[in-house]
């Protein structure tokens, strides 16, 4: 049998330590637990902060694009802490917003038709106060020479509310292309015009296709206001060995060149057929008389069996470096 003065203790020893239990638990302040609401709202919250520190990051990006394309070196440099530091594709380093700003006044002297697009990549905030940029920059027209794309990286620091460049770093990477076989023909980059006799000619140059082809766009307007137009692509032809060019004009017609070097400029003797047919034959002359003007005729022609007179010789004058 129990013991019932054992049990009377043991369930007296019980109750106290029960009782003791519950006057603790009464005395301490109830324990709060984060709901899933809160743990939602506080979540939430951290990321509208984000997404407005980098939206305040790309809306001073967009505000270097607009300054750049204004040509406003005051407000690129604006945009630099006042020890930021500038290092370009070549390994030169501007350092502070004085150096900065004089780099781009003299950029803009020397370029002032340039415009830029970049493209952001990647955004990443490293704290409150710090990020980094990662992207691409475009310009146009295109920087003479080998075609490269510029890739950038750009630490923003945050002053006094609001976001500079602390650091740029510029890298060129190069692209492939057969550039080198007609990098003389870079200066033909633009936009020209002529006027003889009444008619107006206009010709557009641009690069294509990687720095690989230049493609000339042209317009001949005559004096009763009657058009002709046509397209021409100008690049190295590996198989000759040579420079050729491919024409197509507004009649359906079509001819192919191959470019001989010149003292002064360049010969083409071209081979087509009219838009009915007719074959043709030509030497077109190129003569570079200055960085702004050149002068072209069309001689040796022929249209089926019969002769044509040579075409008087037309001076074509660059009217922007803009394509």
């Amino acid at each position: 049998m129990s013991n019932p003065s054992f049990v009377w203790i043991s369930a007296t020893l019980l109750s106290i330590v029960a009782g003791g239990m519950s006057a603790a638990q009464e005395s301490q302040p109830p324990r709060r637990l984060r709901t899933p609401s809160a743990v939602r709202l506080a979540s939430g919250a951290a990321a509208n902060l984000e997404r407005d520190q980098t939206e305040a990051i790309r809306r001073s990006s967009r505000d270097f694009v607009e300054a750049f394309n204004k040509g406003n070196a005051k407000a690129i440099a604006a945009l630099w802490t006042e020890d930021g530091d500038y290092i370009d594709e070549s390994g030169r380093r501007l350092a502070g917003r004085d150096a900065i700003e004089k780099e781009y006044a003299r950029f803009f002297k020397e370029n002032p038709e340039t415009k830029i697009r970049i493209v952001i990549d990647s955004l990443r905030l490293l704290s409150d106060d710090a990020a980094i940029e990662d992207g691409q920059a475009m310009l146009d027209p295109a920087p003479a020479g080998a075609p490269a794309s510029s890739k950038y990286t750009a630490v923003h620091v945050r002053s006094d509310s609001q976001w500079l460049m602390s650091t740029v770093r510029d890298s060129r990477i190069e692209a492939p292309s057969s550039y080198e076989k007609v990098a003389d023909l870079e200066w033909l980059i633009g936009t020209w015009t002529a006027e003889e006799h009444g008619a107006k000619t206009e010709s557009v140059c641009r690069w294509v296709a990687g720095k690989s082809f230049v493609e000339r766009s042209y317009t001949v307007t005559q004096p009763d206001g009657t058009a002709s137009s046509g397209v021409q692509l100008i690049g190295f032809n590996p198989q000759g060995g040579h420079i050729q060019s491919w024409n197509f004009t507004s009649d359906g017609g079509h001819a192919v060149g191959v470019w001989s070097p010149r003292e002064t400029g360049w010969s083409a003797e071209m081979r087509g057929t009219l838009g009915d047919g007719t074959p043709t034959t030509a030497v077109n002359t190129l003569t570079k008389l200055d960085d702004n003007a050149y002068a072209w005729q069309s001689v040796n022609r022929t249209a089926g069996d019969r002769s044509l007179p040579d075409t008087d010789e037309i001076v074509m004058r660059r009217t922007s470096t803009r394509p």
